[in-house]
């Protein structure tokens, strides 16, 4: 395990997945990851590489060839490599090897690099093309954040605010994890505020892929704390709980499940990225709680 620590915060990284196990506020004494009770769902934040969602048929088609793929790829069951690391900075690479081909035919290094500053954390994902080819991918952060954050308190007492009022349009997803065309309003309060309810995921993940806010903000009705992810290069948003756990995952997204019907190849696949050979890919979020 890999700790960073400052006046402010308290985070916790495994080597399987360079998954955060922890982040802990130290002036409350509040842990506002989501423990992965087994029993309920056994993650924590996992990282998602090469693909976000569900592919069809759970494969890639690239280069007129298929390759096995599971949801949200293969990146979260990898152990990583601890490359550098000082009390509030630490850097985790996965580099593409004979397991990795045989999902995802590309050399490519992947890097998570986690970085404290005062109530912040920042996660950057950092793809490294060492291919002799244009490479394509998907990359994407799944936290999960423990609500309520404190005893006495209820779930439906919190709610998440987005940075801007604006229409929340949810894209339906079908029973198998795939987009269904449809979409469907979701109700707010004043505009900006999603009501945390037992039941608001009893029909999968909401996902956004039109928001104008790029930072959200879970908040309680009964006192002050906040927990807020910015996600500036994301531009699609997941928000999703196993329906009447006490968490809320906040997920920024580049890229997202298919779409029900017809395999397509990865270079046509919605919302994919693609680096030229030798180039470098950097996305970051931050994490800020106050």
């Amino acid at each position: 395990m890999t700790t960073l620590e400052n006046d402010n915060l308290r985070v916790v990284i495994q080597p399987k997945g360079a998954e955060l196990t922890s982040i802990f506020h130290k002036p409350s004494g509040i842990e506002h990851l989501w423990q992965a009770d087994p029993t309920v769902w056994g993650w924590h934040a996992p990282n998602l590489f090469p693909v976000v969602g569900g592919c069809l048929n759970n494969q890639l088609l690239i280069g007129g060839e298929t390759y096995p793929i599971e949801r949200h790829g293969f990146t979260r069951q990898s152990v990583f490599e601890n490359t550098e690391s000082t009390r509030t900075h630490a850097i985790f690479s996965l580099g593409s090897s004979d397991s990795t081909r045989v999902h995802f035919p590309y050399e490519f290094e992947f890097q998570i690099i986690y970085e404290l500053d005062g109530p912040k954390l920042t996660v950057t994902y950092r793809v490294v093309n060492e291919d002799e080819q244009t490479i394509f991918f998907s990359v994407g952060a799944h936290p999960a954040f423990a609500v309520p954050f404190m005893a006495g308190e209820a779930y439906q007492d919190y709610f998440v605010e987005f940075e801007k009022a604006e229409p929340l349009e949810t894209h339906m997803l079908s029973s198998a994890g795939y987009f269904t065309g449809e979409t469907k309003s979701v109700p707010t309060v004043d505009g900006s505020k999603l009501p945390l309810t037992k039941h608001l995921f009893d029909a999968d993940a909401l996902v956004f892929k039109n928001l104008k806010s790029r930072r959200v903000t879970i908040r309680s009705n009964k006192h002050d704390q906040t927990l807020s992810v910015d996600y500036p290069a994301f531009p699609y948003l997941g928000i999703w709980a196993k329906p009447g756990a006490p968490f809320v995952c906040i997920e920024p997204w580049l890229g997202c499940a298919d779409s029900e019907g017809e395999p397509r190849p990865i270079e046509e696949k919605e919302a994919i990225q693609q680096l030229a050979e030798g180039k470098v890919f950097d996305a970051a979020f931050t994490i800020t709680i106050q």
